[in-house]
């Protein structure tokens, strides 16, 4: 694998996981934490828990892919 297409699944992980924490992504940490508190309060989820959690999931099967690719290299 040359050094330019390294970078470039590098980066890629990076971006991937700055959507799984970044308040301001669809699919970022905060929304789980929102709706962990409205349980605990016994309120109503503010955010569709299955849809998020299938969106999640398959950012993070993604950067298992990308991770797996660097390694085999």
């Amino acid at each position: 694998m040359k050094n330019e297409e390294k970078e470039r699944i590098e980066s890629e992980i990076r971006g991937l996981i700055l959507d799984l924490d970044a308040p301001t992504s669809d699919i970022g940490d905060y929304k789980i934490i929102k709706i962990y508190e409205a349980r605990l309060k016994g309120e109503e989820d503010p955010y569709n828990y299955e849809e998020l959690s299938l969106k999640r999931q398959a950012v993070r099967d993604k950067i298992n892919e990308l991770q797996a690719l660097l390694k085999s290299e």
